[in-house]
């Protein structure tokens, strides 16, 4: 799948519309993705927009999952299980895949 952004439009606000909002300084440099996420879980972009660059990005987006039909019947059996041993049906799959990948090796 590809996702492209182009630059945004110039958004024109209302004379009436326009305030001065205060917020936090944008940091320079974030140390980690865990401040990135922190920063952003708890501050909206929409405060810093006038701080932001516009960009073109174009992101090629190649997933690392191949999905396969399973039978109803069967996928409700699994369902079932995975709650039981307390995991996802899609973890429970792989690890049962990988055993008997194992096995016959």
């Amino acid at each position: 799948m590809l996702v492209t952004w182009t630059k945004k439009r110039e958004k024109v606000m209302p004379e009436n519309k326009k305030q001065a909002t205060q917020c936090d300084p944008l940091p320079e440099d974030f140390g980690s993705l865990e401040e990135f996420w922190a920063f952003w879980d708890s501050h909206s972009t929409a405060d810093y927009e006038d701080q932001m660059e516009d960009m073109d990005v174009a992101i090629d987006i190649h997933s690392s999952k191949v999905y396969c039909a399973v039978a109803k019947d069967l996928l409700a059996q699994l369902r079932t299980r995975a709650r039981q041993e307390g995991v996802s049906t899609e973890t429970l799959i792989n690890l049962w895949l990988q055993e008997k990948a194992a096995a016959v090796a």
